[in-house]
C-alpha cells in the first residue's frame, strides 16, 4: 500500500459540465463532462507547491476503462461505477441524469472510484489507469490497442459454464450466493429507505401546514398572537429543512450502492473462475478421449460404439500404416494436451489464490465501510429526531408566553 499510486497523487473529480456535441454516428447529444485534476504529492513534502494537472472526461470513458479493468485483471474486485441514472429515490428527488443534485452526486461517486483504484495495490500501477488521469488525447486509442476486447468472455459462454462445470469450487459457488444475497438485502434497504424517505418529507412538509395556520390565527388575537406567530415561524422552519436533510441523506443512500454494485464485481469473479474451471474440464475430456483412441489404435479394439468403429466393419480395416501413422498424430496430440492440461491446473491455482487474496481485502473493505455509513445515517436520524424535539420544545415556550 505504501507504494499505492492514491500515496504519491491527489486525485480529485472537481467540477461537473453539461455540453453538447456529436457522437460517433453524427447526432447531436447532450452529455456531462467531468474534470479531473490531479497533483503529485511529492513536492508538496519537499515545501513546493506542485502545479495542478487536469483533463476532462465523460462518463462512458469512465465506462470504458473499468470494462478494461475488469477485463485486464479478472481476479480482482473492480471497484464500481456510480449509477448512469438514478435508481431507489424517493419521489420527490428528480430521476433524470442530467438533475443538478444528481449530477453532482456522481461527480462524488466517480472521484470515489478513482480513489478506490488508484488506493488498490495492483490496479494502481496499470499503465492505462495512469494514462486516464493524465493524458486526454490518444487515451482511447490506447485503450483499443490492448486488444482487451478480444480477450472478454461472451456472455453465452459464461452462462454456458455455469451450467456444465461438474466440479465447482465450494468456495466460489459460496461467494455467488453470498454476492446474490448481499445485492437482494442491499436492494430491499434502498427501498425501505426510500419509503421512510418520502413519508418523513411529509411529514416535515404538513409541519408548514401548523405554521399557516398558527399564523393566520395569530391575526385575530391581541393577547396570543406574538406566541402563535412565533410558533408558526418555528414550524415553517422545521418544514422546509427537510429538502436539505433528505439531499444529504442521499449521499448515505450512494454509499449503500456502491456496495449494490459491487455485489456484481464479486460475481464477474466468480464466472470467470466458472469459465476457467469449463476450459480445464473439457481440456481433460478430451485429452482422455485422444488417449482412448489412441489405445484402441494400437490394440486394435473398440470399447464403446462409434462412427468410425462402423466404418472399419462396412469397408475393412485399416493398413498398419494407417495405423500407425494415426496413433503418431495422436500422441503428437497427447503430449500437447497433457502440457496444456498441466497449463490451465497451474492459472487456475494461481487465479484462486490471487482472487482469494483480494476477496478478502474486499472484504475487509466491505465491513469498514458499511459500518461506517451506518453509524452515519443512524446519527443523522438521531439528529433528525432531537430537531423535532426542539421544534415542539420551542413551540411550547412559545405557547406557555402567550
Amino acid at each position: 500500500m505504501e507504494d499505492c499510486l492514491a500515496k504519491k497523487m491527489e486525485i480529485t473529480v472537481s467540477e461537473a459540465e453539461k455540453r453538447t456535441g456529436r457522437n460517433a454516428m453524427n447526432i447531436q447529444e447532450t452529455y456531462t463532462a467531468y474534470l479531473i485534476e490531479t497533483r503529485a504529492v511529492e513536492s508538496q513534502s519537499e515545501g513546493q507547491c506542485a502545479p495542478v494537472d487536469s483533463l476532462w472526461r465523460r462518463y462512458s470513458e469512465f465506462e470504458l476503462l473499468r470494462n478494461y479493468l475488469s477485463v485486464t485483471y479478472p481476479h480482482i474486485v473492480v471497484p464500481p461505477l456510480p449509477e448512469k441514472r438514478a435508481d431507489f429515490v424517493w419521489h420527490k428527488l428528480s430521476a433524470d441524469n442530467m438533475d443538478p443534485d444528481f449530477v453532482e452526486r456522481r461527480r462524488i461517486g466517480l472521484e470515489n472510484f478513482l480513489l478506490r483504484v488508484a488506493s488498490h495495490p495492483v490496479l494502481c500501477q496499470d499503465k492505462i489507469f495512469y494514462a486516464f488521469l493524465t493524458q486526454e488525447g490518444g487515451w482511447k486509442e490506447m485503450v483499443n490497442e490492448t486488444g482487451f476486447q478480444l480477450k472478454a468472455d461472451s456472455r453465452l459462454k459464461a452462462l454456458n459454464a455455469t451450467f456444465r462445470v461438474k466440479n465447482p469450487d465450494k468456495r466460489f459457488t459460496e461467494l455467488k450466493h453470498y454476492s446474490d444475497e448481499l445485492q437482494s438485502v442491499i436492494s430491499h434497504l434502498l427501498r425501505v429507505r426510500a419509503r421512510v424517505a418520502d413519508r418523513l418529507y411529509g411529514v416535515y412538509k404538513v409541519h408548514g401546514n401548523y405554521g399557516r395556520v398558527f399564523s393566520e390565527w395569530s391575526a385575530i388575537e391581541k393577547e396570543m398572537g406574538d406566541g402563535l406567530q412565533s410558533a408558526g415561524h418555528h414550524m415553517d422552519v422545521y418544514a422546509a429543512s427537510i429538502d436539505d436533510i433528505l439531499e444529504e441523506e442521499e449521499h448515505y443512500a450512494d454509499q449503500l450502492k456502491e456496495y449494490l454494485f459491487y455485489a456484481e464485481a464479486l460475481r464477474a469473479v466468480c464466472r470467470k473462475h466458472e469459465l476457467m474451471q469449463y476450459d480445464l474440464e473439457m481440456a481433460a475430456q478430451d485429452l482422455t478421449s485422444k488417449k482412448q483412441q489412441c489405445e484402441e489404435l494400437a490394440t486394435g479394439t473398440v470399447r464403446t460404439f462409434s462412427l468410425k468403429g462402423m466404418t472399419s466393419k462396412l469397408f475393412g480395416q485399416e493398413t498398419p500404416e494407417q495405423r500407425e501413422a494415426k496413433i503418431k498424430v495422436l500422441e503428437e496430440q497427447i503430449q500437447e494436451g497433457e502440457e496444456q492440461l498441466k497449463s490451465k491446473n497451474l492459472e487456475g491455482r494461481d487465479f484462486v489464490k490471487s482472487a482469494w487474496a483480494d476477496i478478502k481485502r474486499f472484504k475487509e473493505q466491505k465491513n469498514h465501510d458499511l459500518k461506517e455509513a451506518l453509524i452515519s445515517y443512524a446519527v443523522m436520524q438521531i439528529s433528525m429526531c432531537k430537531k423535532g424535539i426542539q421544534v415542539w420544545t420551542n413551540a411550547k415556550e412559545c405557547f406557555s408566553k402567550m
